[in-house]
């Protein structure tokens, strides 16, 4: 059975990019969300295995995106993503609950890579 992956991101490209990056490698991507507020809803309606979370978005930012999650989910398997680099931001978000921290622009094989860290395939 495929991992089940919620991608979380303003930008329609990255989505799509990661979309193609997870299904070309066997996972299932099960929702996209391009809001904080849509992304914790789709959380709560698709229960993913992993989710992938950008830091800067429209309505609610992701590290309070993250907060909300891990409340609802103290479990949660959140990768952080984010073309804002800085050490504070992947601090806080580790703080917060985030397993790992991915920069844009990403190599697919570095998203692969990350994902086997947190959640090896069960195939």
């Amino acid at each position: 059975m495929a991992i089940k992956v919620l991608i979380t991101d303003d930008s329609t490209f990255v989505r799509m990019l990661l979309r193609r990056i997870l299904i070309s490698n066997g996972y299932e991507v099960v929702g996209e969300a391009d809001n904080g507020l849509d992304a914790i809803n789709l959380y709560k309606e698709l229960s993913p295995d992993i989710m992938t979370l950008d830091i800067t978005m429209p309505n609610m930012d992701g590290i309070s995106v993250l907060k909300e999650i891990m409340e609802i989910d103290p479990a949660a398997i959140i990768i952080m993503c984010s073309a804002d680099s800085n050490q504070a931001q992947i601090m806080n978000a580790m703080k917060a609950g985030a397993k790992e921290f991915i920069a844009k622009p990403f190599e697919a094989k570095e998203v692969i890579d990350i994902l086997h860290k947190v959640m090896p395939p069960s195939n």
